[in-house]
């Protein structure tokens, strides 16, 4: 006799239910992105049928409401749920450069690989591309960046090197164009695109251990221009990934009825950091606790109530 899925029961749940965001959200919110997965085969193996697809049917013709949007988005495979957000980035113009970074600064370079393929597979066109308006000719700095940071994908190390990253850092320091403050943008881009992710963070690190403060002090204090701006936050990205994303919750929660799309966007970046790390960091940062901050901040609402599961509510 085969042995019961512990998801058996979830999944019959799930099975009545799929039209009922709220009731949804109790069941899902908690589940780890290893359960969801489990929870979508189980699915599969007792209805015959995908259970994302037929979320996609049950809830994202409410287009409103957007803890239909985020339970969609929850249960997508990663690369699938990533090229969404990319195409409405994309979509979005300036206004969603941001997105664009944090998908590339969190992803490994096989999972991008996948990213970039499910982009292709649902829109029919290439990512990279439809990053910039025009491929040779990026016309502008966080454009530039997200042309470098792609080709960081293709640069192999075994493991990062200390010896390299504290070279990196002294071109770092060295990249301050004298009197202006501006900073030299050839040199960061040649050092973005030539360097793997993990050694770009290492090289971060560095910095800080030589210079004693981080690489992002040192931009505040420069001519803060469109270059600047966008490099800063690709500098966030990569070197605390869960304080930037504990300041973007806290940030798109000041104001929720017309930033939940960006709440959405926190929590997912924040699922593939850890709920952990994320905790602390928020502890860290704004000395008071992250559930505490999701029910003073949201109005009662079953959005609210997603959020505060996902955090580690019962």
């Amino acid at each position: 006799m085969a042995s019961q899925s512990p998801f058996e029961n979830d999944c019959r749940e799930i099975h009545g239910m799929c039209d009922e965001p709220c009731r949804l959200s109790r069941l899902l919110a908690h589940r780890s992105s290893s359960e969801r997965q489990q929870i979508k085969v189980t699915y599969r193996a007792m209805f015959g049928e995908d259970l994302v697809g037929r979320l996609r049917n049950t809830l994202l013709p409410d287009q409103d409401n957007e803890l239909c949007n985020l339970l969609y988005l929850w249960m997508l495979d990663p690369a699938e749920r990533d090229a969404i957000m990319a195409r409405d980035a994309i979509e979005s113009g300036l206004t969603g450069y941001r997105a664009l970074v944090e998908i590339f600064t969190r992803r490994k370079q096989e999972q991008l690989f996948f990213t970039k393929q499910a982009y292709l597979g649902r829109f029919k066109k290439n990512m990279e591309q439809d990053m910039v308006t025009e491929p040779s000719h990026p016309s502008r700095p966080y454009q530039r960046l997200l042309v470098a940071l792609a080709a960081s994908h293709k640069s192999h190390h075994d493991e990062p090197s200390w010896h390299i990253a504290k070279c990196d850092a002294r071109r770092l320091y060295d990249a301050k164009k004298g009197g202006t403050g501006s900073v030299d943008e050839a040199t960061i881009l040649e050092m973005f695109s030539k360097r793997s992710i993990p050694q770009v963070r290492l090289a971060f690190s560095s910095y800080k251990h030589i210079y004693g403060h981080d690489y992002t002090k040192a931009l505040k204090k420069n001519v803060f221009g469109e270059f600047e701006e966008s490099l800063s936050v690709v500098v966030k990205c990569i070197y605390s990934p869960s304080k930037y994303y504990c300041k973007l919750l806290q940030k798109s929660m000041q104001r929720p009825e017309s930033n939940k799309r960006l709440v959405t966007r926190a929590i997912l970046g924040s699922d593939d950091v850890g709920m952990d790390k994320i905790k602390l960091a928020f502890k860290s940062n704004f000395g008071r606790n992250l559930g505490d901050f999701i029910h003073e901040s949201l109005p009662q609402s079953d959005y609210r109530d997603f959020l505060w599961m996902w955090q580690g509510g019962q």
